[in-house]
């Protein structure tokens, strides 16, 4: 089944609009020439039933076209509800919409910033059978040359909050404003929680695909629900934390789920009264540096923008896309193997009993850091950063990590494995 799909109340003027297993968004005529308009969400199961009736026509419910949906809406409101068809731009670059710069082009790339934004370019695509890229700020991505389908760049903004008990508060985001961005806003409204993730690039809607985290805090530490269109059939569906299946780096998007999905918001719930976390030494050191001796939530941000400044270059003047490689994590057998061999290799103990050993620190004793070749290398601070000085080809950046990771492999034992998508034409 293709979603949406339109119903009307026979004998009425009511239609309805079908997004999903579980969406609907209801138009009841009020007054002569106006609609009252509910956007229902089935989260028990007397609501499921209620949606699936809809679907299946029974009661008083008919199905009627798109065509015929759009002219009953127009006649009552005397508008044409019809959205204009987003721009297409053909031979669009990667290089100025990517942090890695790196110059690769895509045949089609459309803007969206609606959810029917969305399910035109999956038409488009589905009907020409291109492959499509999903981009939020491509902070995350490394082209290993053109791209010969269409580019889906996520544009969707806007922030709502759903609920408010006076400390705790719901807010959903569109998937297209940017991360930075939205911890700031949250911050300066005394929304609290996500204060040791700023500065992190890219966008709020990749945000929980990567469970992006720093310095102790994680997406899925402060993730409600998110929901996401899916690429075959249209429709919309709320994935709640369970679904998710958060990992390190990692979610269901990335392993059982990945391209099947273009997410279009996500819903986080903040504290005004959130425990700060400061435990790592870096923060307490820029804290010392700042001279504040009871640090608030603005505080922590300022710190960790500080250490991410001194350590990780600017994509605006350096190409690169943060971290490059995960942190390896290993069973309690194999770090000790590990650790007899290497007895000063830096780690972190982890509740479950595995141990998190710091890639920047096997790179760098490896030899790597400030390493250079042609147009790409190894930030000279930071060793887990791969860089493009200017005019490095993904596929050249993708062979400087790939000898670094048997590199690694050789010295330690220890396999590294990127943290940044690699997009292959």
């Amino acid at each position: 089944m293709i979603f949406p799909c339109f119903r009307k109340l026979i004998g009425v003027d009511t239609l309805y609009a079908i997004e999903g297993p579980r969406h609907v968004i209801e138009w009841q005529p009020l007054g002569d020439s106006k609609w009252l308009i509910h956007k229902h969400y089935a989260s028990d199961y007397p609501r499921y039933q209620w949606v699936s009736e809809l679907l299946a026509e029974a009661g008083h419910a008919e199905a009627i076209s798109k065509e015929e949906w759009q002219a009953c809406l127009a006649r009552r409101s005397g508008e044409d509800e019809r959205s204009s068809l987003p721009r297409v731009l053909k031979n669009w670059s990667f290089a100025a919409n990517t942090t890695f710069g790196v110059d690769a082009m895509a045949t089609r790339a459309v803007e969206v910033q609606s959810d029917a934004d969305v399910r035109w370019v999956l038409k488009q695509t589905r009907e020409a059978g291109l492959p499509l890229l999903v981009l939020g700020g491509g902070s995350n991505v490394l082209l290993h040359g053109d791209w010969n389908g269409w580019v889906l760049k996520m544009a969707i903004e806007g922030m709502e909050v759903l609920s408010d008990d006076g400390r705790e508060l719901d807010v959903v985001v569109g998937a297209g404003e940017g991360w930075h961005k939205w911890v700031m806003q949250a911050l300066e409204n005394g929304w609290n929680g996500l204060e040791n993730m700023a500065l992190i690039p890219g966008s709020v809607g990749a945000s929980p695909m990567q469970n992006i985290g720093a310095y102790g805090v994680e997406v899925k530490d402060r993730f409600l629900w998110l929901e996401a269109i899916h690429q075959e059939t249209g429709a919309l569906e709320r994935f709640d934390f369970a679904r998710c299946e958060f990992g390190y780096r990692d979610s269901i998007f990335k392993q059982a789920e990945r391209d099947r999905w273009v997410i279009v918001r996500v819903a986080f719930r903040l504290d005004r009264k959130a425990p700060l976390h400061t435990a790592y030494g870096a923060i307490q050191h820029e804290l010392q540096e700042l001279k504040v001796d009871v640090p608030s939530h603005r505080d922590v941000a300022e710190a960790v923008m500080r250490i991410r400044r001194s350590k990780l270059p600017d994509p605006n003047v350096l190409g690169n896309a943060g971290s490059f490689f995960k942190n390896p994590i290993l069973d309690p057998e194999e770090f000790n193997q590990v650790q007899k061999r290497h007895p000063q290799v830096v780690h972190y103990s982890l509740e479950d009993g595995r141990f998190k050993l710091a890639a920047g620190w096997l790179i760098d004793q490896a030899g790597w850091k400030g390493h250079r070749r042609k147009g790409c290398g190894v930030h000279d601070l930071q060793a887990l950063v791969l860089v493009n000085y200017g005019g490095a080809t993904g596929s050249e950046i993708w062979a400087l990590a790939q000898d670094i990771i048997n590199d690694v492999q050789e010295k330690f034992g220890v396999q590294l494995e990127p943290e940044v998508n690699q997009i292959r034409g």
